[in-house]
């Protein structure tokens, strides 16, 4: 079977990782990697000697498929110019900035017979990838997901650019309709929100709370679920995952340790975990997540299979985290202010100070500008 033609558009940090696995994938001939900066040309030429293109349109014809790894504000011009074109497309997350541009993605896509699929990777992680057939239906969910500043994705918030990898995965557990959301959020380095955490309230139920930071101190991408069958703990950055199940006892309600003498409660709680609960660590195999999607891509594509991901998953995920944004955009800072500069991401005591370059001419005309 011959290789599908692809073609990276964007040669920024994701952009060459796609480039540099997918030119070493079985599936793909890599064309070439499309960006309109020389410097990032350069950078691909030198470091993976990959051929480059400043405009995406001069691949159209030459391949079957395409990796976008453009900024996401770009998505939706580059994505639907693609599938217009007849060309397969995976999309980096999020599909676009905007629910209605995500739904017209799905739709172009639908109408041309194109694999839309979208690249929320964390699908295909493995310690993920391992503890979903472990899992029962979700009722109660916590993630945390944060990490230092990269000087990334500034062109979205921490909601689209970390959040979203979170909400994906509860939104792939539940598709009943979600029914509330409660969010709070700051911009302290831009502007969009660096710091947000939302409260989803399914129909079905569930609970969902998410944290997100992209000026942490630490990285830290944890998640908590709360089943009918499990309580299961995910830490992405390990290697490891726990399952505790409770005995069949516990899951009958036959077990009252509040009925007992305080002597047989204490002579018991260090056999909590032996006699009531199973406690398993399930070791995750070691895989390469984006390779697994690229691979996913390559199927869907050749089979006529749906992806892991589809774009009708990336469109929901792109409405729910508009919903979030929305939220936190509502939040008065105090609780009864109507000023502008109370509400939103921007709810500081004061508004945000906006740093001014020094000029020697201006400053000394006019002291009150002097900066330090």
């Amino acid at each position: 079977m011959s290789k599908l033609k692809l073609a990276v558009v964007g040669g920024g940090h994701l952009g060459r990782i796609h480039a540099k696995l997918a030119s070493v994938n079985e599936q793909f001939d890599l064309i070439a990697v499309a960006d309109p900066s020389p410097s990032s040309q350069s950078l691909i030429t030198g470091q993976l000697g990959l051929p480059t293109v400043s405009d995406y349109h001069e691949l159209v014809g030459k391949v079957d498929a395409a990796i976008v790894a453009t900024p996401t504000t770009s998505h939706y011009e580059v994505t639907s110019a693609l599938l217009r074109a007849g060309i397969h497309c995976l999309v980096e997350k999020p599909l676009a900035t905007t629910a209605d541009q995500a739904s017209r993605l799905v739709q172009i896509a639908r109408s041309h017979s194109c694999v839309l699929q979208v690249g929320h990777v964390e699908r295909f992680n493995p310690k993920w990838t391992t503890a979903l057939p472990e899992l029962g239906k979700p009722k109660f969910i916590e993630a945390i997901r944060c990490g230092g500043y990269s000087g990334r994705s500034t062109d979205i918030g921490v909601v689209m650019d970390l959040m979203i990898h979170d909400l994906d995965l509860i939104l792939s557990l539940d598709s009943s309709e979600v029914e509330n959301i409660q969010a709070s959020g700051l911009a302290l380095l831009g502007s969009h929100e660096d710091m947000a955490e939302a409260r989803l309230t399914f129909s079905s139920g569930l609970v969902a709370n998410l944290k997100a930071s992209r000026v942490a101190t630490s990285a830290r991408r944890c998640m908590q679920l709360y089943t009918t069958d499990c309580y299961a703990e995910i830490d992405f950055n390990a290697d490891q995952l726990q399952i505790i199940r409770p005995s069949q006892e516990v899951a009958s309600r036959l077990v009252a340790l509040d009925d007992l003498p305080m002597e047989q409660r204490l002579a018991v709680k260090d056999k909590i975990f032996e006699q009531f609960f199973s406690v398993e660590n399930l070791s995750a195999p070691g895989r390469n997540a984006i390779l697994d999607e690229q691979n996913d891509f390559a199927l869907s594509i050749t089979t006529g299979s749906s992806p892991a991901v589809t774009g009708e998953d990336g469109a929901r995920a792109v409405d729910i985290a508009c919903r979030i944004v929305e939220a936190v955009a509502q939040r008065r800072w105090d609780g009864k202010s109507s000023r502008t500069w109370r509400i939103g991401a921007h709810a500081m005591a004061q508004p945000r100070i906006i740093p001014i370059r020094p000029n020697t001419e201006s400053t000394e005309a006019d002291p009150a500008r002097r900066v330090g």
